[in-house]
C-alpha cells in the first residue's frame, strides 16, 4: 500500500515509489511533477543514464524527439545512445544500432493483431499473403534497446541493462534474417524513436530488394519524434501495408510527466498529424492506438479524454485497451478488474470510437 506525500491518502492504487495519488497530480501539479521528477532522477541513476534530457547551452543538438538534449562535452543524451565526443556525436547511427530481434510466428500477439494483415484477412490480397491468419509466415519483430522516455510501468524494462554497452549491430546483420516467409516487420523496444534512422535506412534497403513481394513495416512507439521522422515513418508504412501504433499513456499532461518523466506534447501533436494520412489508405488501418490502464492512475477519466482525441481524428481508428500487469517501479500495483476494463471500453465506445478492444484479457482480474 502507497501513501501520497501530498494528501496522505494511503491506498492500493497509489505506488510506493512514486508516492503521489493520481489526484494530487492532477489537481496540485505544481507541487506533484517536481516530485516525479525526482523520482525518475533517482531511477535513472540506477541505470547510469542522464537523470533529465542536457541542456548545455554549449552542447551539441540531437533533435531526434521531443527530448531535444543539448549534450555536453563526454556526456550522453537521455536516452543513453549518443554521446559528445570531441564535438562531435557518436554512437548508433543510420548504419549501426543497439538492438536484437526474433521471427515471431503468424500471427503473433501483437497491439494490432486484431486488425493487421498478419493476424485478419484486412488488405488481402494487396498486402496479405492469406485471405486470413498468415499462418506459415513470420514477423521479424526488432526490440531497440534504447527509450525517450522512463516509463514506470515499462513491461520490457530489461533493456536499460543493454543501453549503455558499446555493441552495435549493422542493418546489414539485420536484413540478413529476412526471407521469403517474412511478411512483416515490427519495430519496437524500448522505443524505436531514438534509433529512426537507423530503422528507417534497413526498411528502404530491405523494400529495394525484397521485388515488390508483400513486407510491411510496421511501428509500435510513444509517438515522440522529431515530424520529418514521422512522415517517412508514414509513407514507408503507407506503401508496404504497415501500421503505426502509437502508445497513448495518459491524457493529462502532469499524470503523463509522473508516470513517463516526459510530456506528451509532441506525442499529441503526432498522432493528430498521422491521422491525416487514414484517407489515403482504408485497409488495413494505417493508424492505431493503445492504452495501458494502469490502477489508480489511468482510469475511466482518463480513457474518456483520450477517446474523445482519438474519435475527434477518425472514429474508425482502432484502439486496443491494455490489462496491466505489475513491472518495473510498479510493482506493488494491483491488476486491473474485468469490471473496470470493460468500463474503460464502454467509455471509449461511448465516445463515439467505433473499433475498441481490452488486450491481454488474460492479465484481467
Amino acid at each position: 500500500m502507497g501513501k501520497c506525500v501530498l494528501c496522505e491518502t494511503e491506498s492500493l492504487y497509489i505506488s510506493k515509489e512514486l508516492s503521489l495519488c493520481s489526484r494530487c497530480i492532477k489537481k496540485r501539479p505544481d507541487e506533484a511533477v517536481p516530485l516525479a521528477l525526482e523520482v525518475h532522477a533517482r531511477i535513472r541513476r540506477r541505470f547510469g543514464l542522464p537523470e533529465r534530457p542536457p541542456k548545455d547551452p554549449e552542447g551539441i543538438s540531437c533533435n531526434i524527439c521531443i527530448n531535444e538534449c543539448r549534450i555536453p562535452e563526454g556526456g550522453i543524451g537521455y536516452c543513453g545512445i549518443r554521446m559528445n565526443e570531441g564535438g562531435r556525436l557518436r554512437g548508433v547511427s543510420r548504419e549501426e544500432g543497439k538492438l536484437s530481434w526474433y521471427l515471431d510466428p503468424l500471427p503473433t500477439n501483437c497491439v494490432a493483431d486484431w486488425v493487421c494483415p498478419g493476424g485478419t484477412r484486412r488488405g488481402y490480397p494487396e498486402y496479405a499473403i492469406k485471405d486470413g491468419p498468415e499462418h506459415g509466415y513470420y514477423n521479424l519483430a526488432v526490440f531497440f534497446h534504447a527509450c525517450s522516455f522512463n516509463c514506470l510501468f515499462c513491461q520490457n524494462w530489461h533493456f536499460r541493462k543493454e543501453t549503455l554497452k558499446p555493441e552495435v549491430t549493422g542493418v546489414t546483420k539485420l536484413l540478413s534474417d529476412i526471407n521469403e516467409l517474412t511478411t512483416c516487420i515490427c519495430y519496437f523496444g524500448g522505443d524505436p524513436t531514438p534509433q529512426l534512422p537507423f530503422a528507417i535506412e534497413a526498411s528502404k534497403r530491405v523494400k529495394e530488394v525484397s521485388g515488390g513481394r508483400i513486407l510491411r513495416i510496421c511501428w509500435e512507439t510513444n509517438g515522440a519524434m522529431h515530424k520529418n521522422l514521422l512522415e517517412e515513418m508514414i509513407e514507408l508504412s503507407l506503401r508496404s501495408g504497415g501500421c503505426i501504433k502509437f502508445d497513448l499513456k495518459a491524457w493529462d499532461e502532469a499524470l503523463h510527466i509522473a508516470l513517463t518523466g516526459i510530456t506528451n506534447k509532441r506525442t499529441l501533436e503526432n498522432f493528430e498529424y498521422a491521422g491525416r494520412y487514414i484517407h489515403e489508405r482504408r485497409e488495413p488501418p494505417l493508424l492505431i492506438a493503445s492504452t495501458l490502464l494502469v490502477p489508480g492512475y489511468i482510469d475511466t477519466e482518463e480513457i474518456r479524454s483520450l477517446a474523445r482525441f482519438i474519435a475527434s481524428i477518425n472514429p474508425d481508428i482502432p484502439y486496443s485497451l491494455l490489462a496491466f500487469y505489475p513491472p518495473f517501479y510498479m510493482k506493488d500495483l494491483p491488476l486491473i478488474s474485468k469490471t473496470e476494463a470493460h468500463e474503460c471500453m464502454r467509455i471509449a465506445i461511448s465516445e463515439g470510437l467505433k473499433n475498441v478492444r481490452i488486450g491481454n484479457l488474460h492479465l484481467l482480474a
